[in-house]
């Protein structure tokens, strides 16, 4: 495995680079797997470009599902594709992967260097995803796929309802959106990729639905994945005068509620799949 390096630029991730994060993100993409992955491979010796690698947590399902392709991973956070690596070489270690540190707008690899590009929960921390998409246009080769996963924090519903837990979702969409992200990009990917000039665009909804009969999926996603990720941005919630402190922890408890034996949740991820011309 080889790094590559450059100077990063325009940090706007919501969520943070703590070690819970770290960890929400590999439960995230380990319980997810099947529903986001399943139908992602590439042939062996396949030039493949994962844009915003982050932690590796989809990393490993990626290279699990295509051996021997030739991965190069690129993240802005130097100490994120630090985790990538370490991931990576426990769980994948023939895997041929080269890492890259710095913007994906501003790759240093020439015009059509790649056969597929894939890209999970990237997009949506953005100022402007339409340029990003542009950038990796660019180092795909003509009729080369790429993939892009995003969720839409507008899909999540749930019982017992909650205005309380509805208005606190609303405050991570709020804090992205003050952060030049959107919380709310996966209804958009169709005209975002149609508009960056790529054919053939097909965009699928992957729903996450946990009740009472699936505990594993309420626990794995509802718990430690969606209400992990709201509860994280409490105190940016706070500092922005958005709630108070009661407020945004009846929130959280009323989302909890809806991981229990009486309670359901419901979430949509859109997955797109498009082409160079």
């Amino acid at each position: 495995m080889t790094t590559e390096t450059a100077r990063p630029e325009h940090t706007n991730y919501v969520h943070g680079y703590s070690d819970a994060e770290a960890r929400r993100l590999g439960d995230q993409a380990d319980t997810l797997v099947e529903l986001l992955h399943a139908d992602t491979a590439y042939p062996a010796g396949s030039r493949v470009l994962e844009a915003g690698c982050g932690v590796g947590a989809q990393t490993v399902h990626l290279l699990a599902a295509s051996p021997g392709v030739l991965l190069t991973a690129a993240d802005l956070s130097a100490e994120s594709l630090a985790q990538a690596r370490a991931r990576v070489a426990e769980q994948v270690p023939a895997a041929d992967v080269v890492w890259h540190h710095g913007d994906l707008h501003k790759l240093p690899f020439p015009d059509g260097a790649f056969d597929h590009v894939f890209l999970c929960f990237v997009l949506e921390h953005l100022p402007d995803p339409a340029a990003g998409l542009a950038a990796l246009r660019r180092v795909l080769r003509p009729g080369g796929t790429i993939t892009v996963i995003e969720g839409d924090h507008g899909s999540a519903f749930f019982h017992p309802d909650s205005p309380a837990a509805r208005r606190t979702i609303d405050h991570l969409v709020r804090l992205q959106a003050a952060g030049g992200g959107d919380g709310l990009l996966g209804r958009r990917l169709h005209p975002l990729l149609t508009a960056a000039g790529f054919t053939g665009v097909a965009v699928r909804p992957r729903t996450v639905y946990a009740d009472g009969g699936r505990p594993a999926l309420a626990e794995g996603f509802t718990l430690r994945t969606f209400v992990a990720m709201v509860e994280a941005v409490r105190a940016e919630a706070l500092a922005a005068g958005l709630t108070t402190p009661e407020a945004f922890d009846r929130g959280i408890a009323d989302l909890r509620r809806a991981a229990g034996p009486d309670g359901t949740f419901h979430y949509t991820f859109f997955k797109a799949v498009a082409v160079n011309p």
